[in-house]
């Protein structure tokens, strides 16, 4: 992946800064500040973006919000949250609630699904699909051993009311975030690879970016996606390929589709995922990557369109074109833009 060549300093909410890179033609601006570990961010009907926090509260910002507004307490980790009308549905550690707001203030309360299994990860990003159904990750319980329960290591869905729950994919050790490609529904996926294959001389596996379909097997913990040759390596009989194979051990998690009108032409259509980084080299830092897919839902390249952040967790489309990075550590929610554009 290339470096990028042109550097915007954002000035975090303590007057401290980073030094956030973004391409020629971009530039990068503190969006809002104050969130305490935000996780996932969506726009509700009145125009506002709430946000879920790790230590279980939901705010809403807008540009230059400087302290959120707490309007939920009491989540338990939640990392997803979608919006349906007046409902919001937040993905938690076991369950899945749906609270209805109004005004700003929750009216009602209510946990749809319980008692889903959970260990080293939990259930994560949740979206609505054009069908009305909701969709979101099921993280495995372990970094690489037999599950007891087949919720685990899935893509489930099931309908708003909290019935006819399936498991829409299997094999996913950690799908974390999830989003509809715009004119074509497929659904797409960020899955974090397990831990235990790693050495200094060869980090495996690679992150990857995978399409969700309807009995789809992603080979874990059997197989995996080889970062060296861009190929499955294991026991990989009856396992779909990725869609992209992303950096090793980057924690793939948040992604957006582009669907503004403001960057140029040929980002239109393009997937954004955020890498956390642990492992990644200091000469990026932790960034989102811009993923180039092919007519056919596959990968054409991956190159890195921003870097310099703590912790890139949530990322959105903005209203009026510009991309929101919700940096997890230090709680700033950056926004990039082409230049000349609102």
């Amino acid at each position: 992946m290339a470096a990028l060549a042109a550097a915007v300093l954002a000035v975090s909410a303590g007057g401290s800064s980073r030094r956030i890179t973004v391409p020629p033609g971009f530039r990068v601006e503190t969006f809002a500040r104050g969130l305490s570990q935000p996780t996932a961010m969506a726009y509700g009907p009145d125009g506002r973006i709430y946000v879920t926090q790790t230590g279980g509260t939901l705010v809403s910002i807008t540009r230059g919000t400087r302290t959120p507004r707490v309007l939920v307490r009491g989540l338990r980790v939640p990392l997803g949250l979608a919006w349906r009308g007046a409902d919001l549905f937040v993905s938690e550690s076991g369950r899945l609630e749906r609270l209805t707001l109004r005004g700003g203030r929750l009216v009602a309360r209510r946990t749809i699904v319980e008692r889903l299994p959970y260990g080293l990860h939990q259930q994560d990003n949740v979206v609505l699909g054009p069908n009305g159904r909701l969709f979101w990750g099921s993280g495995s319980t372990c970094d690489a051993c037999p599950q007891r329960d087949a919720r685990s290591a899935t893509v489930l869905s099931l309908r708003p009311d909290g019935s006819d729950l399936r498991v829409r994919a299997r094999g996913l050790r950690n799908a974390y975030g999830l989003a509809f490609q715009p004119k074509t529904g497929r659904l797409y996926a960020t899955v974090n690879g397990q831990d235990e294959l790693d050495r200094p001389d060869d980090p495996e596996p690679a992150e990857m970016l995978v399409v969700v379909r309807q009995g789809a097997f992603f080979g874990w913990p059997r197989c995996w996606p080889n970062a060296r040759t861009l190929r499955l390596s294991g026991s990989c009989r009856g396992v779909t390929k990725p869609a992209a194979y992303l950096e090793p051990h980057s924690s793939a998690d948040g992604l957006a589709f582009y669907t503004g009108q403001t960057f140029p032409r040929a980002y239109r259509g393009d997937v954004f995922v955020a890498e956390w980084g642990q492992y990644l080299s200091e000469r990026f830092g932790r960034r989102v990557v811009r993923v180039e897919l092919r007519p056919d839902g596959f990968g054409r390249r991956v190159t890195s369109f921003a870097s310099g952040f703590a912790h890139p967790l949530a990322l959105l489309v903005d209203r009026r074109g510009g991309l929101l990075v919700a940096d997890w550590g230090p709680g700033i929610v950056y926004r990039i833009q082409a230049s000349g554009a609102p």
